[in-house]
C-alpha cells in the first residue's frame, strides 16, 4: 500500500493511509487475529456476516424498488 506525501503534508498522507487501510479491512483483520478463534466460532461468525450482508442488500433493493 502506498500513499504519496504532497507539500510535506504528512498529516494528510496519514489520513489517506488510514482510509485505505480501513477500506481494505486491515484493521478488522488485525482485530480478528489478535486472539485465536476456534474453527466452529469462525464458521458461525462468517455465516452471521453473510446473513447480515444479504439482509442489507435486500433492504437496499427493496428501497430502490419502492416497497
Amino acid at each position: 500500500m502506498q500513499v504519496t506525501v504532497r507539500d510535506n503534508n504528512v498529516d494528510q498522507a496519514l489520513r489517506a493511509l488510514k482510509k485505505k487501510m480501513q477500506r481494505e479491512g486491515v484493521f478488522r483483520e488485525m482485530k480478528l487475529r489478535r486472539n485465536y478463534e476456534k474453527p466452529s466460532e469462525k464458521k458461525a461468525r462468517e455465516r452471521a456476516e453473510a446473513v447480515r450482508r444479504h439482509r442489507k442488500l435486500m433492504r437496499k433493493r427493496m428501497e430502490r424498488e419502492g416497497y
